[in-house]
């Protein structure tokens, strides 16, 4: 049985979410602020993490960062703001996913689902188990691990498929809606801010200079590559 957290300082919202999380069989970890939430995942086997941004204390977007630090578990923030400049603020800060306020129960149980499907599978894309290199960039794909130079990367079960995909095909573009549809199984419409966002955290984990990318190029007004060597 898969455990979901959810974090919101809205007790009525914290037994609505868990209501319908149970009714879809999932155990529910319960934090009503950021602190409580590092607790929970400190102390307890989590697979997804749902997070609400605006709580006392500690917010979600600080709890993200820290929990970004250790954890590549999913992290979905909710938010009652709207816009995209919001939405891309909370990718940055490492989560996967972001709803806004109020959200349908149904779509929200949808995505802990999607986001957990990737995370246990960490995406098993049609890719063939073996070791894909490019340069410095050496993909495992059985043991679904990265390396660059030799070194291990940490990265989220969303950034590994983005990685996967662009890796399988070193040197071919990929627009943003490609993308979208590959990794997160979703019709891609007006995704171009999250997938760029997350192209931006991979970005400071492999390259040496992120502003100069030796890598994760990007073909502007078509989409991104990994160069191939």
């Amino acid at each position: 049985m898969y455990t979901v957290l959810v974090c919101d300082d809205d007790v009525a919202i914290l037994d609505s979410v868990e209501i319908y999380l149970k009714l879809e069989g999932y155990n529910v970890l319960r934090a009503e602020n950021g602190r409580q939430a590092i607790e929970q995942v400190t102390n307890n086997e989590v697979h997804c993490v749902i997070l609400d941004i605006m709580m006392p204390g500690m917010d979600g977007l600080q709890a993200t960062l820290t929990l970004r630090k250790k954890h590549n578990i999913p992290i979905i923030l909710l938010s009652a703001k709207s816009e995209d400049t919001d939405k891309i603020t909370g990718l940055s800060f490492g989560a996967d996913d972001y709803v806004t306020k109020p959200f349908n129960p149904l779509e929200l149980m949808a995505r802990v689902k999607s986001q957990i499907r990737r995370y246990t599978s960490l995406g098993s894309m049609e890719v063939k188990e073996g070791v894909i290199t490019t340069g410095g960039l050496s993909l495992d794909t059985g043991a679904k691990e990265l390396t660059v130079d030799g070194a291990p990367v940490r990265l989220t079960a969303t950034e590994y498929r983005i990685v996967a995909l662009l890796m399988q095909n070193p040197g071919r573009v990929y627009n943003a809606e490609e993308i979208y549809e590959r990794v997160w199984n979703e019709p891609g419409f007006s995704v171009e801010n999250t997938v760029m966002v997350h192209i931006r955290r991979i970005r400071e984990k492999i390259e040496i200079n992120p502003r100069d990318p030796k890598y994760l190029k990007v073909v502007w007004g078509i989409g991104y590559k990994i160069e191939k060597y």
